[in-house]
């Protein structure tokens, strides 16, 4: 099983018909978008199971999209794009697992401590810039860069020190962090320390198999 994460731009009252799949989740980058008679403006994000059908706003829309499939990915053909994929593990492909969409803020110059986290997931910089460090490398991310993090891999981020930075993120977790945080400090000094992030929980669901 994968999670799959596309970029989808749609324009002026456009249909789009997402097919099946275990789990979905869906952020609006831009504009607003009506499923099931519900709009989902900038900034709002949803999650979903099986088929969606998305229509856009009177200005378009751009949307991230989260597929969890065991299939491969079937990318629309219109302004359609694959940004990153990932591997889930065996243990949380199925029931008793869930997805979350969340974003994660940090003011000019926040960190996110040594930790690791209880589940894969994606996550794609929606604004500032940020640094990634973990297994030996460090790679520096600016807004729409996306990358992966296994979880138990121990990761340690810093943000722009200018400007506030936030990523959207998708992750498969187990059912008894629904409503959790995920993350767990490596060392022990900082588990008692200020964090300087912070979390907007946009929506969570259960594996459908």
């Amino acid at each position: 099983m994968k999670l799959h994460l596309f970029e989808d731009n749609l324009s002026d009252g456009q249909r789009v018909a997402f097919g099946e799949t275990i789990a979905r989740a869906i952020y609006v980058t831009a504009g607003e978008v009506t499923v099931d008679g519900k709009v989902h403006a900038y900034d709002e994000g949803f999650v979903a199971n099986g088929p969606v059908t998305l229509v856009a706003g009177v200005e378009g829309a751009s949307i991230w999209r989260w597929d969890l499939s065991d299939t491969p990915p079937q990318t629309p053909p219109q302004n359609s794009a694959r940004k990153l994929s990932g591997e889930i593990p065996a243990h949380l492909a199925g029931d008793g697992s869930f997805l979350r969409l969340d974003s994660v803020s940090f003011p000019p110059s926040g960190t996110a401590m040594l930790h690791t986290h209880q589940g894969p997931g994606i996550r794609c910089l929606r604004e500032g810039g940020i640094r990634i460090d973990t297994d030996g490398m460090s790679t520096s991310f600016g807004p729409g860069g996306a990358w992966f993090e296994a979880g138990p891999l121990p990761v340690f981020a810093q943000a722009d020190h200018t400007i506030q930075s936030r990523f959207i993120r998708a992750m498969v977790l187990p059912d008894a962090l629904r409503g959790k945080s995920s993350i767990h400090y490596e060392n022990e000094e900082d588990r008692a320390k200020p964090k300087s992030q912070t979390y907007r929980n946009f929506g969570e669901i259960g594996l459908s198999l």
